[in-house]
């Protein structure tokens, strides 16, 4: 049970980061609200908050972990110290050149990603122009988090990778509620705390590397042959490691033309469907990675697949009663959490209308972050991405189709088209990933799926019912005080949660269904 202990450790350290996630955007909706000044902010920080994932958790994590647990599984200490140092000083010089020209051309950046800003002349263009310089160089320093943090993880030391995000939260509650009234603007403040958060993120890591004798000692080595192995790893896991993640974006580039509030509303239903994925789906992923990368080095066929089977087995236990009760408990959520001050009961119901459609995409959005590392842990970047040409040309598609069929129909909230097709584009890359390791022999299901499936699915619908019983009507949410609405979602959560743990024993699901795969 050593991965489920390391996935929990992980799950814990990050539902932790998820909560204080919450007390922010708590904080950034009573503050602002959601308007064409968040608009911007939002779109500032998800810029760099894409090259992020795409860059350092997505495909630069992807990369490096497999080689550097393949240096690791030699011994030779001083080729991984060797590694690490050259892996670091190119990175970290290839990153200081794409942030100064992202700060210099940053509106030249923001009108590739807001064209309906910028050809309506609004003034959100501006404003997000501005906060985009400040908030850009978080790339620079988040990237080298992440290669920390993949260090550590391949050391199997997973909790101070999975607490940096808490900085992050910290940074922006400290710039809503105490620089803003600094600034003639005040949403403005949230660009520095971005800033402030990733140079903080960054330096928390170095007392656990110093603590392995890992901390690197920059060095330039395009040549040397490790970082040429991560680069030709990593170019192609651009696109397949982080689909979900440009189809996200891309919704804000469709969002920018329709009616003010959009991009919030997109954002607040993000962060509620980035819970789940969070602690479940990121945690799961990092775990496996490693584990996979060093049992495919070890040639161990049958353990390789016995991990994924399990890993799927836990995605589907945990994904398919969350996606029912984050779309079901989807305005008393938005209620509860954001709807003070500036946040309307009109932008709940705009919120909730997207958090539904992506909550329909929670099982494969989670399915693709356990079927990925099961190509990048043998090294193969070029099916991953193949597949994801696929999705994401296929959620461009649907954003068109599904938002254009929303505003024939005058329907009130045409950005839900946008969700519901980043939700479909990735049923597709989940399908096409999980077929072509079927068909390769590299993953062959473990007996008893039925059994699992059946279990699921009852307890799911069991669940359902009862919540619906129980959730009420949007209307006494908003009556109620902030108190009186935490409690009672919090009882019932507790109590959707604790039937569906009765129902699955009384389905017949029992831990040995679970465990094989998981040593």
């Amino acid at each position: 049970m050593k991965l489920l202990k390391s996935t929990a450790t992980v799950g814990l350290a990050t539902i932790l980061s998820r909560i204080l996630g919450f007390v922010r955007d708590m904080v950034l909706a009573r503050f602002f609200g959601a308007s064409g000044q968040t608009d911007a902010f939002f779109l500032a920080f998800k810029i760099p908050n894409f090259m992020r994932r795409l860059f350092a958790e997505g495909s630069f994590s992807l990369a490096f972990v497999p080689v550097f647990s393949e240096v690791r599984a030699s011994g030779d200490k001083r080729a991984m110290r060797d590694l690490v140092d050259h892996v670091t000083g190119t990175l970290a010089g290839i990153l200081l050149v794409i942030t100064a020209i992202g700060v210099i051309a940053a509106p030249a950046v923001l009108a590739i990603f807001a064209p309906g800003w910028l050809i309506e002349e609004r003034p959100e263009f501006g404003l997000s122009a501005g906060m985009l310089r400040i908030t850009f160089p978080y790339i620079l320093f988040i990237s080298l988090t992440a290669l920390a943090g993949g260090i550590l993880n391949s050391f199997e030391k997973f909790l101070v990778p999975a607490l940096t995000p808490i900085l992050l939260n910290l940074s922006l509650i400290f710039a809503a509620v105490w620089l803003s009234g600094q600034f003639e603007v005040p949403v403005r403040a949230l660009a520095v705390g971005v800033f402030i958060a990733g140079v903080a993120q960054l330096l928390i890591q170095i007392p656990a590397l110093m603590r392995l004798g890992m901390l690197p000692r920059p060095r330039w080595g395009w040549k040397h042959s490790g970082v040429r192995k991560i680069l030709r790893l990593m170019i192609p896991t651009l696109i397949g490691s982080s689909v979900a993640q440009v189809n996200l974006l891309f919704d804000s580039v469709i969002a920018t033309f329709l009616v003010s509030g959009s991009v919030s509303w997109l954002y607040y239903s993000d962060r509620l469907l980035e819970f789940p994925l969070g602690v479940f789906g990121v945690a799961l992923s990092t775990v496996i990675l490693p584990n996979l990368s060093r049992k495919f080095a070890r040639n161990n066929p049958e353990a390789f697949s016995a991990t994924l089977d399990w890993a799927l087995r836990l995605a589907l236990i945990i994904t398919l009663p969350a996606a029912v009760g984050l779309a079901l408990l989807a305005r008393p959520i938005l209620v509860t959490l954001f709807q003070y001050d500036a946040f309307s009961l009109s932008d709940v119901e705009m919120s909730a209308l997207s958090l539904s459609a992506y909550a329909l995409g929670l099982p494969a959005f989670i399915a693709v972050k356990v079927l990925a590392p099961g190509f990048y842990a043998r090294q193969d970047t070029k099916t991953p991405v193949k597949i994801a040409i696929i999705a994401m040309v296929s959620n461009m598609v649907m954003n068109l189709v599904f938002v254009g069929v929303l505003l024939l129909l005058a329907f009130n909230g045409p950005h839900t088209g946008l969700a519901l097709a980043s939700s479909m584009a990735a049923y597709i890359n989940a399908g096409l990933l999980y077929r072509k390791l079927r068909e390769g022999g590299v993953y062959v299901p473990v007996p008893g799926w039925l059994r699992v499936f059946l279990a699921v699915g009852a307890a799911s619908i069991g669940m359902w019912a009862g919540l619906a019983w129980f959730a009420g009507d949007v209307s006494l949410w908003a009556s109620l005080g902030a108190v009186d609405r935490a409690t009672r979602l919090l009882l019932v959560v507790a109590g959707g949660a604790a039937a569906y743990g009765i129902l699955l024993l009384v389905f017949g699901l029992r831990r040995k269904h679970l465990e094989k795969g998981a040593a």
